[in-house]
C-alpha cells in the first residue's frame, strides 16, 4: 500500500477520498494563497483561473514535504476556484459576499476549476527534488434560478462562506445546481480520475492507494 498525504483540512476532499477507498493523512499546508498569489501574479506567473488554482495546489503540497507525516508518501495539494464573468472566485467568508455572488449566479454558468499537485516523496534526499507533477482539471457548473429566499436561508446555514464559488455539490447547495459538465469530482475540489493520471505518470500504480478492509 501506498500512503497518501492530503495538503488540506478539506472535510469534502476528505470525505471524497474515503468514499474512494483512500484512507490520507491529513496536514494543513499553512499556506497564505493571497501572499502566493499575488506574488505570482507580479512575476508574470498567473494568466487566468487555471494558472491560480495550479501555483497555489502546488504550493501546498510543496509546504508539507518536509513534515514527518510526509516521509515515504506521496502528497497531494490542491486547489479551487470559480470563474465567473472572467472573475476568479474563492471562498466568500461573509454573508453578504455570499448573497451578492448567488445573486449573480443563479440561472447562469461559471466554471470551477480545481488544481492538483502531486510529488513522490517515498524516497526523500536531502539536497534533492523529490519527482512531481501536476494538472488542472474543469467543469462548467449551471447554477438553477433559484429565489431570494432559497439564497437567503442557503446562506444562513454557513455553508457557502466556507467553500470555492460559494457553493457545494456534495451538501446543502447540491439541490441549486442544475446540472454540471465535466468531473464532478472536480466541482468538490479533487477529482479522483486527475490523481489516478498524475500517480501513474509518476510511476505508482494507483490501486495502492487503496486502503480496502479484508
Amino acid at each position: 500500500m501506498t500512503r497518501l498525504v492530503l495538503a488540506s483540512t478539506s472535510p469534502a476532499r476528505l470525505s471524497l477520498l474515503r468514499s474512494g477507498g483512500i484512507e490520507p493523512t491529513t496536514i494543513a499546508p499553512g499556506v497564505d494563497e493571497d501572499l502566493v498569489a499575488d506574488r505570482a501574479a507580479s512575476m508574470g506567473l498567473i494568466e487566468n483561473t487555471a494558472d491560480m488554482v495550479h501555483i497555489l495546489a502546488k504550493a501546498k503540497a510543496e509546504a508539507v514535504i518536509d513534515h514527518p507525516d510526509s516521509r515515504n508518501a506521496v502528497i497531494i495539494g490542491c486547489d479551487s476556484s470559480l470563474e465567473f464573468d472572467g472573475e476568479a472566485l474563492g471562498k466568500p467568508h461573509e454573508p453578504e459576499v455570499a448573497r451578492a455572488r448567488w445573486m449573480a449566479m443563479r440561472g447562469r454558468s461559471g466554471v470551477l476549476y480545481s488544481g492538483h499537485w502531486v510529488i513522490d516523496n517515498r524516497d526523500p534526499r536531502p539536497g534533492v527534488l523529490p519527482p512531481a507533477t501536476g494538472k488542472v482539471s474543469k467543469s462548467i457548473v449551471h447554477f438553477a434560478d433559484i429565489s431570494d429566499r432559497e439564497i437567503d436561508a442557503y446562506v444562513a446555514t454557513g455553508e457557502p462562506l466556507k467553500v470555492a464559488g460559494a457553493f457545494t455539490i456534495d451538501g446543502l447547495g447540491g439541490a441549486f445546481l442544475k446540472s454540471i459538465e465535466g468531473d464532478a469530482h472536480t466541482v468538490i475540489g479533487l477529482s479522483l480520475p486527475t490523481l489516478r493520471e498524475l500517480v501513474l505518470s509518476l510511476g505508482i500504480e494507483y490501486t495502492s492507494l487503496w486502503h480496502l478492509s479484508q
